[in-house]
């Protein structure tokens, strides 16, 4: 049997290969398909790997500020504290902004001097010196975050690019903020510190909205988090042979059941990255006024930026909410690491711990002791920020303040530039490449209001049942295996997708990531789809026996 035979046998079973390992060997075979060892590692580097959803586009004014900052930062500790040439002091914060204005005249023009000019004006005076302070401190990275959770700017800057970015009408205002690593590390973060409280225990009912991509899907079901997951899945909806991924009355009902403790979701949807609809929002929060009251809800909204008139849970069940959301996928920021959590000071949770019984209040006390005299008056989310140290050492909590700094100039950038600068760019250049992807597949996608763009995920199995008829698509589906186009895709194309299966999402649907494919890209995926359903087909009508 080949490697790709293997392959294939594999994906008869789903459980026997994840999506990304499923996406190295797309990787290796496509370029292990050219005639040259150098040819093949060529086309394995050059190869589209949209396997992991790294966008293409990359926010630049905010790293431009991020490194004229540190330049500005270095020379600032050279001053304070000058014992040669390697070493430096800590920055004095003294009549700091204006030596940072002077520093911003003599650099006009320099990459990143405008930004920091607008940001500047928005800043009161009063408080000038203590904002570049942190700043300053912050890019050189010397102290440990004060706060532990986040620095005060910093956090400030966030919340007002998120009030600013989803739900126009400011569901996070107000909200407490914790920086992490990332989104996926602070939904990690939140179900540890929600198990480490005693509001979720082994074998707790827990659901998860889908299609959810693979990291998200995973993460209840590792065995640090021992828990029973019901699926509330997105299907309804079908236009022009295409799911609309919209969510049933019904599976939205299994929330209704109070034995449900926790509801995890990527909103808009990853990988259809369709925004849920009011009624979607609304009948959620209706369960939650009159049937599951302690529901807590992790919403991951990190494709919220890129849906025009998103509305988060934070806004539509702010006592049930935590919310999350990260940079990567707004700014090309994959490899910085930047995300937070944001928690409502009025929230069900802090509730839910104030009614534990003395046993586990009890173990609390010794638990957070180490980092208060007051754990009952210890906030959920400064319960977060200790976990992710361990508690005893709380006060080294936190992401680098580097990470930061240049989380908070990315939100910065957005909040101090119009649509017209990179919002409305950056969206058009997703509606250009979908447009590639339809034009190459033959059909028009339909339009839908509630669709960010990011990514798409197309149900082959319905559309080629649609196309050519239902008979048709049982013989595929007996024939063939789920994963079969996408290895196509990549032996013949040289572009690495995966299916829908990996995402709970149908199994013959396949996921399109126009965030991280060219214009070129995405129309040779449409092409290429197109062209491997028409061949299954014609072996269909001819008889031949499947491969």
């Amino acid at each position: 049997m080949t490697e790709l035979e293997e392959t294939r046998a594999q994906q008869r079973n789903p459980e026997s290969l994840s999506p990304l390992e499923l996406k190295n060997r797309l990787i290796q075979r496509a370029g292990e398909h050219d005639r040259t060892a150098r040819h093949a590692r060529r086309r394995a580097e050059e190869m589209p790997d949209a396997g992991r959803g790294t966008p293409d586009r990359t926010a630049l004014p905010a790293r431009e500020a991020f490194f004229l900052l540190g330049r500005f930062a270095v020379g600032e500790v050279r001053k304070a504290w000058n014992e040669g040439a390697a070493l430096g002091g800590g920055p004095r914060e003294e009549g700091i902004a204006e030596r940072f204005g002077l520093f911003l005249d003599e650099n006009t023009g320099e990459p990143g001097a405008d930004l920091f000019r607008r940001i500047m004006r928005t800043v009161p005076e009063p408080h000038a010196d203590a904002v570049v302070h942190e700043l300053v401190g912050g890019v050189i990275g010397d102290e440990h975050p004060v706060p532990d959770r986040m620095p005060p700017f910093c956090e400030r800057s966030v919340r007002a690019y998120l009030e600013r970015t989803i739900g126009g009408r400011s569901p996070w205002e107000g909200c407490d903020l914790v920086a992490t690593e990332g989104g996926t590390a602070a939904v990690c973060s939140v179900l540890d510190s929600l198990r480490a409280n005693r509001l979720l225990r082994r074998g707790d009912r827990i659901a998860l909205m889908a299609p959810v991509f693979t990291p998200s899907r995973q993460i209840p079901r590792l065995e640090r988090y021992p828990f029973e997951v019901t699926g509330v899945s997105a299907s309804r909806g079908i236009e022009s042979g295409f799911r609309t991924w919209a969510y049933d009355d019904s599976e939205i009902d299994k929330l209704a059941d109070p034995s449900i403790r926790l509801l995890c979701l990527v909103n808009p949807s990853d990988p259809p990255s369709v925004r849920l609809s009011d009624r979607a929002l609304e009948r959620i929060a209706g369960i939650v006024d009159n049937h599951n009251r302690d529901l807590v809800i992790v919403t991951d909204d990190v494709y919220g930026a890129s849906a025009e008139g998103s509305t988060s849970l934070m806004e539509a069940a702010p006592r049930n909410t935590i919310g999350v959301h990260s940079f990567p996928s707004y700014v090309g920021a994959a490899g910085r690491r930047t995300g937070v959590i944001a928690l409502h000071p009025d929230n069900t949770v802090d509730e839910q711990i104030a009614r534990l019984g003395p046993q586990d209040a009890r173990a609390l006390e010794e638990r957070y002791s180490p980092i208060t005299s007051d754990v009952p008056g210890l906030k959920f989310i400064d319960r977060m920020a200790a976990d992710g140290r361990s508690v005893a050492p709380g006060h080294t909590a936190g992401p680098s303040t580097p990470q930061q700094v240049q989380m908070a100039l990315f939100a910065l950038f957005d909040t101090a530039s119009d649509a017209s600068g990179y919002r409305r760019p950056a969206k058009e250049v997703l509606i250009r490449r979908l447009a590639a992807l339809s034009e190459g597949l033959g059909v028009e996608l339909p339009r839908d209001p509630l669709r960010a763009g990011d990514c798409v995920e197309l149900d082959l199995l319905h559309w080629a049942g649609r196309t050519w008829g239902e008979d048709f698509a049982r013989w595929l589906q007996a024939e063939y295996a789920p994963a079969d186009p996408v290895l196509r895709l990549a032996e013949e194309e040289g572009v690495a997708v995966l299916n829908g299966d990996g995402s709970d999402g149908p199994e013959w649907s396949v996921r399109v990531p126009l965030a991280v494919l060219d214009h070129e890209a995405s129309a040779r995926v449409g092409r290429a789809l197109r062209s491997i359903c028409e061949e299954y087909h014609r072996r269909y009508t001819g008889g031949a026996a499947a491969c």
